[in-house]
């Protein structure tokens, strides 16, 4: 079949070419954000969910979605070798500048603008070309200490958007590589812009543990945010997204293939793009057949191999990769942190740390005390068929 029509979309935050089984996430946020523009409360979300099930797709729907509805945004992607501080500071400078220009709006983005000037000033940021040419107010967002001053820089970035007539959308992914005190000053930040009902949202996305995370910076964010989960998608959400974009090219695919393909990608939507991309490119003609989809399946495992799984493993020291293996060996997770140390034959206590710094980077996560778990779905299988596995 022609590849060039081939409308599957396998990538990093690639939006899908059928949206499926999203509904609920997409509609709960789509209200909020009409909700904040008529002064009325609405909770901030912060999406949960492995890798590749999606969540950077829907945060790009959102911002789509914000902007549709007369809101400014600032997406951020959350690295481990930046601070929160300054990943804001040129997106608010953004989002302040297209304010300035609004009538209604000038005197209260000029003073926003004097506050992200003192911010800047307070934690000696200096990004790039992004200058600000008025002078800092004393005593507003300078104190050096984050959960105060991101606080008063997000009440002056709320007035600015409400005297304008809009307002301003935050969305932050990979939230989980926040420190805990950029994570509980955004936390305050977001709890002090809603006691003064100020249209300004926030919408993050992150690995399981940042609940936990997020509870344990701030008692009450629990309270302050809805935390929809982002996972597998169900059988007939998983058929949509494959069997609807294959029919809007006029092709067709066979029941058989639909089961193969659910089969191997147990429903994640990263796997479900490689599956359909692969399988499109592997069948001669239409309708697509459960042998075109078993002949495309060592194409998208070795795609797979080489970069989802492969890029997540080198970013582990080998001492890291002793540990996951260990995991792996032990079939399926979630897997008891003791029984893990029983692989390496060493203490619990004496992996704590090697743990945590596994954590930290992102690949494995505690859905319960004790336990612990993959945020890459069918990791273990990889470790399994590769050579990784067989050396150790």
């Amino acid at each position: 079949m022609d590849p060039v029509r081939n409308p599957f979309a396998p990538g990093a935050g690639s939006q899908p070419p059928e949206l499926a089984g999203r509904d609920e996430i997409i509609s709960d946020a789509e209200i909020a954000l009409q909700r904040i523009l008529l002064g009325r409360h609405d909770k901030s979300q912060i999406l949960l969910g492995l890798r590749g099930t999606g969540k950077t797709v829907l945060l790009n729907k959102i911002e789509q979605l914000a902007e549709s509805y007369s809101h400014l945004t600032a997406f951020i992607e959350a690295p481990e070798d930046k601070s929160l501080a300054e990943l804001l500071y040129p997106k608010i400078h953004q989002t302040l500048h297209k304010l300035s220009v609004i009538e209604g709006a000038k005197a209260t983005a000029h003073s926003a603008m004097r506050a992200l000037r003192a911010f800047a000033s307070a934690f000696e940021l200096s990004v790039g070309d992004v200058s600000i040419s008025v002078d800092p107010e004393a005593g507003t967002a300078d104190s050096g200490i984050l959960a105060y001053d991101l606080s008063d820089l997000f009440i002056r970035v709320g007035e600015a958007a409400q005297s304008a007539g809009k307002a301003w959308t935050l969305l932050i992914d990979e939230v989980q590589y926040l420190s805990e005190p950029e994570l509980s000053a955004l936390i305050v930040a977001i709890h002090r812009v809603n006691q003064k009902n100020l249209p300004v949202m926030f919408f993050g996305a992150g690995l399981p543990q940042v609940a936990a995370l997020s509870g344990d910076a701030k008692s009450y964010a629990e309270r302050l945010f809805n935390y929809p989960p982002v996972g597998a998608l169900d059988d007939p959400a998983a058929i949509a997204a494959i069997r609807q974009p294959i029919e809007d090219e006029g092709e067709s695919i066979s029941n058989d293939a639909l089961q193969v393909i659910l089969d191997r990608t147990q429903g994640y939507p990263y796997f479900l793009q490689e599956w359909g991309y692969q399988a499109w490119n592997t069948a001669d003609a239409s309708p697509i057949g459960s042998v075109d989809v078993e002949r495309a399946s060592s194409a998208a495992i070795r795609r797979l191999d080489e970069g989802f799984f492969r890029v997540r493993f080198d970013r582990l020291t080998p001492k890291e990769r002793e540990y996951v293996i260990a995991m792996a060996r032990l079939g399926g997770g979630p897997y008891r942190s003791s029984d893990v140390a029983d692989v390496l034959g060493e203490r619990v206590q004496s992996l704590g740390p090697r743990r945590a710094m596994i954590i930290r980077k992102g690949m494995i996560y505690s859905p319960a005390y004790g336990d612990i778990a993959f945020t890459v779905p069918m990791f273990e299988d990889y470790l399994e068929r590769t050579s990784v596995m067989a050396s150790k």
